[in-house]
């Protein structure tokens, strides 16, 4: 069983397709102190690539993303 990050802040942008939700993502982010977890939850398929490649980018650490039918919850920590 894989144990979930508990979210310091919660992103719904189900119904959003790329580049929104990692838009979002980011300016979800601001304010967010350093190590502070963000949960994203989408429908955009796209997010399980653009998630990790957006933290590798911009310095934040992937947590991990879990699929349930059509929706995918990912976590970030703030780097």
């Amino acid at each position: 069983m894989v144990v979930e990050p508990v979210p310091d802040r919660y992103l719904d942008v189900r119904q959003l397709l790329c580049p929104l939700p990692i838009i979002r993502a980011e300016a979800a982010m601001t304010g967010m102190a350093t190590g502070a977890v963000l949960a994203i939850c989408a429908t955009d398929p796209g997010l399980s690539r653009d998630l990790p490649a957006w933290c590798a980018v911009n310095g934040h650490q992937f947590l991990g993303i879990k699929i349930q039918g059509r929706e995918l919850m990912g976590w970030v920590a703030k780097g």
